[in-house]
């Protein structure tokens, strides 16, 4: 997964970025999550590759993995 994932200061601005691209893992995830399918992104951005977006879901879900926030707390504080 790391291989494909970088995080560089001269890159993005220290963003989490598909390697080779400028494409920011959040954007990937947020269009996920927004509906578009792999295949539209595939079409959209012809430098991703599919082991790219993987890469961009299993590297948010270590993040998620890592703190706990209860939701009911971060909701009823907005």
């Amino acid at each position: 997964m790391y291989d494909r994932i970088l995080i560089d200061p001269k890159v993005c601005h220290w963003q989490a970025c598909v390697k080779g691209t400028r494409i920011p893992v959040y954007q990937i995830i947020r269009m996920l999550a927004n509906g578009d399918t792999i295949e539209e992104l595939l079409l959209d951005y012809p430098s991703l590759k599919r082991d790219d977006i993987i890469a961009c879901l299993e590297y948010s879900a270590s993040l998620a993995e890592e703190q706990i926030s209860p939701i009911e707390t971060l909701s009823s504080t907005t």
